[in-house]
């Protein structure tokens, strides 16, 4: 007799859910007799202790906090890294004080950027052993966003402009320097150029725009391959904000 498959939840029906439509629940998979190694457990390399400072907006003595490498759905997406390779558990107490300052201090940087009601703090540790907070803008005004789908949103919504990207990186590292540390981001800079004639504007050549990065796709969340591979295109989400320095 086939298994009865589960009901769909309420959630599904709240405004904030992303998706409309028939909809079914996935059949739960058996639980596996042993956890696949993390990035940095094993013999498995930690991606953030082999990244270089110039990988991040921000960096201080002990904290640095990186962005995606182009812009995404929502206003702005913030990763705050312990430079210790520890997990949340092993933090020792010094540590742990410092990481509820500069979670207060990068919530607070990050509502400070126009457009911006809230700053949602998350932290999944699945795919990495390396400590990293996940820091997520919500729009103002979109309340259809509220909640605990925002990451999800962030994988459907067009991406902002890359110059207000690169502009809020700019002002979230400038009020981080402001307490210590070494600024990193950049503000845009004016792109100018001398008309070749007077006759009319030169047709800019056109671009295909590049699938956008997301908090879902990021490699850190996402779980290692059974066969031990490298992941490859989610890891490609993971390099640093253009603009911002070169892993």
């Amino acid at each position: 007799m086939p298994d009865t498959p589960p009901s769909v939840p309420d959630f599904t029906q709240w405004p904030s859910f992303p998706f409309e439509g028939d909809i079914r629940v996935k059949q739960l998979a058996d639980p596996v007799a042993e956890e696949p190694l993390r990035k940095g457990e094993g013999n498995r390399d930690c991606t953030a202790c082999q990244a270089p400072d110039e990988a991040y907006i921000w960096v201080g003595e002990r904290w640095r906090v990186r962005a995606m490498d182009r812009p995404t759905g929502l206003p702005m997406v913030l990763i705050l890294e312990s430079r210790s390779h520890l997990d949340l558990g092993d933090l020792p107490n010094l540590l742990a004080a410092e990481l509820g300052v500069m979670t207060v201090r990068l919530e607070r940087a990050i509502r400070s950027l126009d457009g911006v009601a809230r700053v949602h703090v998350n932290r999944w540790g699945d795919g990495s052993a390396h400590l990293h907070m996940w820091f997520l803008a919500r729009p103002y005004g979109q309340l259809q966003l509220r909640g605990t789908f925002l990451p999800l949103w962030d994988s459907i919504l067009p991406p902002i402009s890359e110059a207000r990207w690169r502009e809020n990186l700019a002002l979230v590292a400038a009020w981080l320097a402001e307490f210590g540390g070494r600024p990193l981001a950049e503000p845009p800079r004016i792109q100018w150029q001398a008309p070749s004639s007077f006759s009319g504007p030169a047709a800019e050549p056109v671009s295909e725009p590049a699938e956008p990065a997301s908090v879902i796709e990021a490699a850190e969340e996402a779980p290692a391959p059974e066969d031990d591979e490298e992941v490859t295109e989610a890891e490609e989400d993971q390099k640093p904000a253009p603009g911002t320095g070169s892993a």
